[in-house]
């Protein structure tokens, strides 16, 4: 049983919770009647300014719609005005821009293509609008006039600052430094920055509204005219500086250059003084190579400047006896060399300005029109060198056909150049230079081939022949046109190859072309040696010929090992030095069995033997003085004739004066001693002219006219 208390404390907390909640609803229902009332008076309020938005929006709408349309109108009022305004200035473009366009685009070339947009403008309105008026005429003459100016000063302003470049810029350009700074280095070619400014505007504007590509035209005649003096300039420079033994460079570069690495400079040929210089050294200074040795005696009168003209008769009287034609055509080779290099690098610089200033399109064209003149200048002074070769070679001047290889190996050398500057020029104008390169190969293989057939066909002549047997002229200009080839290995080499048709040919290289050059200088030296066989022939004496093919055989070997000319032969002919020595020695025992005639007479073999103490019979006594006699007169005429023939090589003469002392000494000797003593004669003096030392002295004077 639950206490009573319990259940009348639970009763009275339940009976204090539902009247607490009677309280809570009571305060929730006076809460919603305030706030339907409030209900009530909003929806009221929202009413009456529902009421009123409305009779305001009836008033308003009407009052926005008239503005509207006044708005619209005064646009429309707006734009008609412009209009009008725009097609009134088309009717005063004329009058704003006649006085600049007559005053021309200089000094304010902006304004000026300003001023001729403006009438472009206008032109292009009335042509559509109002065809047939005289507005358009106008406009249209301004137009005409305006574009004539701005022609005309493209022209004034391309032709005010093009100048041929100066000689020695070009110089510093083909042999410049690499080590000076880019700043240093001065433009080649380049126009001033302002007026190429204003040459691209106007060439632009040209192109865009003139429809005119006469700019094009005149650009090129200016600036080709200008490659062409420049190139001319530095050819008239290698003339004027004729003197100067090297190639000058710019003032501002030169002081650098002393400290610093440089390029090498193109190489001056030198060809013809070369050959001239080689042949007074071979013919005064001897050919063991020594400073200051002296092992050739001076070739005098008529062989040596027979020799000497041999190399110096080709150019024309006009550049005078003291230039001497050596100094002028190595001039005229360094000038034309050089304006081939200056070509390629002004023509490089001319096609950077023109990318710049001529439309895309029309570049390769414009370009190609550039250059014509210059590169046709350059072909025909290079055609005019090979009818000159050709002529040459008619004449066997073969010593000025050489100048064709030193400008042959230079194009040869420029040639990938040339192609990548003319890249994209017409096929005739790329065909130009390998043209030419073909035309010297011809005419230079052509030259080499009739060097050596007039190397064996040189006509025998008697007074041609040197009366002391010495080095006929035939061999040393031979050998000095040889060592020419020496310089120029890979260019003769490939004018040889030029006219093989063999499939060897087709598949040229470098050790191809060395076989044809030994090959060929093989052939020359061979008809050599068979046109000395048949000149000697001229000659009476057997000695006098032995002399003259020793010399002659002994300088062709000295000269090949002096030079890379033995090398060159060995490819192809390995034995050549040692079968040149062999018929040396063979001259030597030649020479030698002249000698017999004198020792014969005093000879061992050819004496009777006496028996001592037994005097001598008059049979005898004569013979003994017929030998003494004999060898008497034989060594005395020998010598004299001997005396004056001519052995240049000092190592070579005196090895054949040993050897002659020796075996003509030691007979003598014999004889000497065993008859010297014998009373075969009351006059001893008469017969026993000579002592032993003294015949060694006479032979020792042998081949000197001076002793």
């Amino acid at each position: 049983m639950v206490p009573t208390e319990e259940v009348s404390a639970r009763r009275r907390e339940i009976e204090g919770k539902l009247k607490q909640e009677e309280e809570t609803l009571s305060f929730i229902k006076e809460s919603l009647e305030k706030s339907d009332q409030l209900t009530k008076n909003m929806v009221s309020i929202l009413s009456s300014f529902e009421s009123r938005l409305m009779r305001l929006e009836n008033s308003i709408i009407p009052v926005h719609k008239q503005t509207e349309n006044l708005q619209r109108l005064q646009e429309n009022v707006e734009k008609t005005l412009s209009c009008l305004d725009h097609v009134i200035s088309y009717y005063h473009v004329a009058k704003d821009t006649e006085k600049i366009i007559k005053e021309g685009p200089s000094g304010r070339l902006v304004e000026y293509l300003a001023c001729l947009d403006k009438i472009q403008k206008a032109v292009e309105y009335f042509q559509d609008n109002n065809p047939d008026g005289p507005e358009l005429n106008r406009v249209k003459s301004l137009f005409e006039r305006g574009k004539e100016s701005l022609e005309s000063e493209f022209r004034n302003l391309l032709t005010r600052c093009t100048k041929p470049v100066p000689p020695i810029l070009i110089l510093d350009h083909l042999g410049g430094d690499d080590e000076i700074e880019t700043q240093e280095e001065m433009p080649l070619n380049q126009l001033p920055e302002n007026t190429l400014k204003d040459i691209i505007s106007i060439s632009r504007w040209l192109v865009e509204f003139g429809r005119n590509q006469d700019f094009m035209n005149v650009y090129y005649q200016i600036r080709s005219s200008q490659l062409d003096r420049s190139i001319k300039g530095l050819k008239e420079h290698f003339r004027k500086n004729s003197s100067s033994s090297g190639v000058p460079y710019s003032p501002a570069i030169q002081n650098k250059r002393k400290d610093t690495p440089t390029k090498k400079p193109i190489k001056r040929p030198g060809t013809i003084r070369k050959a001239q210089n080689l042949l007074k050294q071979y013919s005064q200074h001897g050919l063991d190579g020594k400073k200051g040795a002296s092992n050739l005696i001076p070739m005098e009168g008529h062989e040596h400047d027979l020799r000497l003209k041999h190399l110096s008769d080709a150019l024309s009287d006009k550049h005078g006896p003291a230039a001497g034609r050596d100094d002028v055509l190595d001039i005229e080779i360094d000038a034309y060399i050089h304006c081939v290099s200056a070509f390629v690098k002004l023509a490089q610089s001319e096609y950077q300005i023109l990318t710049e200033i001529i439309p895309e399109h029309h570049q390769k064209k414009t370009f190609d029109s550039l250059i014509q003149e210059s590169l046709d200048n350059l072909m025909i002074e290079g055609d005019n060198i090979v009818s000159a070769a050709r002529k040459a070679i008619i004449r066997h001047d073969y010593s000025a056909v050489l100048t064709i290889f030193p400008i042959l190996r230079h194009l040869k050398q420029m040639k990938p150049e040339f192609d990548q500057v003319l890249q994209g020029t017409a096929a005739s104008t790329k065909n130009k230079l390998p043209g030419l390169i073909t035309s010297m190969e011809t005419t230079g293989a052509k030259a080499l081939e009739d060097f050596a057939d007039n190397i064996k066909n040189d006509p025998d002549k008697e007074y041609n022949m040197p009366k002391d047997g010495t080095v006929h002229e035939l061999t040393s200009n031979a050998i000095l046109f040889l060592q020419q080839l020496l310089d120029f290995q890979e260019t003769a080499g490939a004018m040889l190859a030029s006219q093989e048709t063999s499939s060897s040919a087709s598949s040229y290289s470098s050790e191809f072309s060395r076989r044809l050059l030994s090959t060929y200088i093989c052939k020359v030296l061979g008809n050599l040696q068979l046109n000395l066989l048949s000149k000697v022939r001229v000659y009476e004496d057997p000695a006098l010929k032995a002399i003259f093919l020793h010399n002659n055989y002994n300088y062709i070997l000295k000269s090949l090992e002096k030079s890379e000319l033995i090398q060159l032969v060995a490819v192809t002919r390995k034995a050549a030095e040692n079968c040149y020595r062999e018929l040396i020695e063979k001259q030597i025992q030649t020479y030698q069995d002249s000698w017999l005639k004198v020792t014969d007479y005093i000879s061992e073999r050819s004496l009777p033997v006496f028996q001592v103490g037994v005097k001598l019979k008059d049979k005898e006594r004569q013979m003994i003085k017929e030998r003494f006699k004999g060898f008497n007169d034989g060594l005395e005429e020998l010598c004299k004739i001997q005396k004056a023939w001519a052995i240049p090589d000092t190592e070579q003469r005196d090895k054949i004066r040993r050897a002659q002392k020796t075996i003509v000494k030691e007979t003598y000797g014999a004889f000497l001693n065993r008859y010297g003593n014998v009373p075969f004669t009351k006059n001893p003096e008469k017969y026993i002219k000579y002592q032993v030392d003294q015949v060694g002295e006479m032979i020792d004077k042998l081949f000197d006219t001076s002793a």
